[in-house]
């Protein structure tokens, strides 16, 4: 039985990496081919077993409520056309899943963007899907084989993938014990370190499994790395009893937050409709 039914959604960021595309459109509503990241995010969510999809905004953002929603004269105007089917995945997902929205006012990292979603999720587990990070399989998603190991192990659980050493500047890092070829139980996380400081070659990526005591430990993390509250310090608190786990996951992953990962993402999604 799926126990995780919720997804949580940080959307609240500037995209400066993008300006000026994003100065009025959110970067999360970027299309690789027709279809926005966030949209292909709430897709993998879906495919997972999840549908409930809470995304937390900020200002500019209105763009990802009308997306999920119908557009009543668009539709009119289409009906009966051709161009209607464009239109069919967007509505499988709006009818199976459930929308809501809040906003992060200040932006002080993913940590306190997580924090600011504690209204939408409640008390119970949940995922946490970063758009900039567009994954791809041939099986199972990136977020339904960590559901799998939820089901399993029922703790907090992060996506990792070998990184070059120089780049571990850009990402949360983990060190710990390996359980098996994909698993590993997290024993140190340190965020965006200098190559001669990280603890590993092992990074994290935009997907997470979160139990509800990361709100508690949230509330408490201090300010860290960029003034801003880190999610790899609160989990390191809940990594000191054994609480987090990393996978390394099967399936191929874009940072969409760089233009050159949007472009390789564009034109491997492309090669995949020829």
């Amino acid at each position: 039985m799926n126990t995780i039914k919720k997804c949580l959604f940080p959307a609240a960021g500037y995209g400066t990496r993008f300006l000026p595309a994003t100065k009025a459109i959110p970067k999360e509503m970027l299309p690789v081919l027709t279809k926005p990241l966030l949209q292909y995010g709430v897709e993998e969510a879906i495919e997972a077993g999840l549908n409930t999809m809470a995304i937390v905004t900020g200002r500019g953002k209105r763009a990802i409520e009308d997306h999920f929603d119908i557009s009543y004269e668009l539709e009119h105007q289409i009906k009966d056309t051709a161009k209607e089917s464009y239109l069919t995945e967007i509505r499988k997902v709006i009818t199976n899943c459930t929308f809501s929205y809040t906003r992060q006012i200040e932006m002080k990292g993913l940590g306190h963007a997580i924090l600011t979603g504690e209204t939408l999720i409640g008390e119970e587990p949940f995922a946490v899907i970063l758009a900039d990070d567009l994954c791809d399989n041939e099986g199972d998603g990136v977020l339904a084989q960590m559901v799998k190991l939820y089901n399993e192990y029922k703790c907090c659980i992060v996506a990792v993938e070998e990184i070059a050493k120089e780049e571990s500047s850009k990402y949360g890092v983990i060190a710990g014990d390996f359980l098996n070829n994909s698993l590993v139980k997290v024993t140190d996380m340190v965020e965006k370190p200098d190559p001669k400081d990280a603890p590993s070659n092992i990074a994290i990526i935009g997907r997470y499994i979160l139990t509800p005591e990361i709100f508690d430990v949230l509330r408490e993390t201090k300010p860290g790395k960029g003034g801003e509250i880190q999610i790899t310090d609160a989990l390191l608190e809940l990594a000191k009893d054994g609480k987090v786990l990393a996978y390394k996951f099967q399936g191929k992953r874009f940072d969409c937050g760089s233009v050159d990962g949007f472009v390789e993402a564009t034109q491997y999604f492309y090669n995949k409709l020829s």
